[in-house]
């Protein structure tokens, strides 16, 4: 095991990221993740099998289409997808990934992460990478300390 702030640091480090569950309608999570990485300078890949492009940048059908080879994976779908996913990540030969998890379940399932585990992947199942990517807005900031607080972020992962 390791801490929770060594893997956000270790994934933060990856340069080639996608990220699942964006949309082109509305302002969601995995939206915010995939402009923040990018402004961080990230080369970043969006993921949604009914979007074919989100502010001006092309996204992909699935991690198998995207023309690169991934370095990690940040998963904000619905929690039912989300075995589905990490399942392509090991296809795919990716071994970081972070499961999307705030103030509810979010993307979390155990399944997923256990898949992982047993997969020997690194995974980080819970909390949201804004929280680690510098500089750290001020919500989440408090967001990070509360969950902190009341256990809800492991200390370890």
């Amino acid at each position: 095991m390791t801490t929770l702030k060594e893997a956000a640091e270790s994934f933060l480090n990856l340069k080639v990221i996608a990220v699942t569950g964006v949309s082109s309608t509305k302002k969601n999570p995995a939206n915010y993740i995939l402009e923040k990485l990018r402004h961080s300078g990230k080369e970043v890949y969006a993921i949604n099998p009914k979007v074919n492009e989100i502010d001006g940048q092309v996204c992909y059908r699935d991690l198998a289409a995207v023309p690169v080879k991934l370095d990690g994976v940040v998963i904000a779908t619905h929690p039912s997808v989300t075995l589905d996913t990490v399942k392509s990540c090991a296809e795919l030969g990716i071994k970081h990934i972070w499961i999307h998890k705030s103030v509810d379940n979010g993307s979390y399932n155990a399944e997923a992460e256990q898949f992982c585990r047993d997969a020997g992947i690194n995974v980080i199942p819970a909390g949201c990478p804004l929280m680690h990517c510098q500089p750290v807005d001020f919500p989440h900031k408090c967001l990070k300390w509360v969950l902190s607080l009341t256990r809800v972020l492991p200390h370890e992962v």
